[in-house]
């Protein structure tokens, strides 16, 4: 029997990197698998491999950025399936190195449209879902750089920031309602996202990191677990960094 068996698991970004990771390790705990990504992904190999993991599993587009979008795709789940108990937020963009002073304008709008705003989108639809239904979880993925500042990137700090406020008031605000929210932080993983990052930058990030490696999306998907299932049941506005030890030097 699985941790997640029965349960209608929602996950935005979820076509690759950590998000198709986090999809797989559900469909191996028993979950029905909702893909949320953008229309024109090519999501007929992901969807295939959580079929073969012997999951029920679909895909719905979306565009966080949208909330007309993200209230279609969280209505198209529960129209699909009846119901929704896990959502994690994992959709998110990067954002190129600029001091501040330099830092453009559309480039600081497109970081919170994407990573601050559409996690309060999807957050919102959610809870609407989950107070018709009596309960639901919730799991955002926020960065190691919403605990500290990562200099040079000063939209997706101030968004990932941002994204653990919605987690703690989430937390404060719907725990009596059987719902719960808590957020994962990691340090930079080893994603599509990063196939052309520079070697000189690389190094740097595995010489800050104490074990000299960076993260992989199954070492994320396995505290995603833990946050979706009953294994958590009384963590609730909890912030997870994992990060190799970064926070601890």
């Amino acid at each position: 029997m699985g941790k997640l068996d029965k349960k209608v698991v929602f996950i935005t970004g979820g076509n690759s990197g950590i998000g198709f990771a986090c999809a797989q390790a559900a469909a191996r705990e028993g979950a029905t698998v909702v893909i949320a990504d953008l229309e024109k992904v090519d999501h007929g190999p992901a969807i295939q491999k959580l079929k073969d993991l012997g999951a029920e599993a679909s895909f719905v587009p979306i565009d966080v950025s949208d909330f007309e979008s993200v209230k279609k795709a969280v209505a198209a789940t529960v129209e699909k399936y009846g119901r929704l108990d896990v959502a994690l937020n994992n959709a998110g963009i990067g954002a190129p190195y600029a001091g501040i002073h330099e830092t453009d304008e559309k480039v600081w709008q497109r970081i919170i449209d994407i990573n601050l705003s559409g996690q309060f989108y999807c957050v919102k639809y959610e809870l609407q879902q989950f107070l018709k239904q009596g309960g639901g979880v919730i799991v955002n993925l926020a960065s190691l750089a919403g605990l500290v500042a990562e200099p040079g990137l000063v939209p997706y700090t101030a968004a990932k920031h941002g994204v653990l406020g919605i987690t703690k008031n989430v937390a404060v605000q719907y725990g009596a309602q059987n719902i719960r929210c808590n957020a994962i932080c990691p340090y930079y993983i080893e994603t599509p996202l990063l196939k052309d990052l520079n070697v000189d930058v690389r190094e740097k990030w595995e010489e800050r990191t104490p074990i000299h490696r960076l993260g992989k999306p199954e070492e994320i998907a396995g505290a995603f677990i833990f946050f979706a299932s009953d294994d958590s049941s009384y963590c609730n506005g909890s912030i997870l960094p994992i990060d190799g030890g970064v926070l601890a030097g």
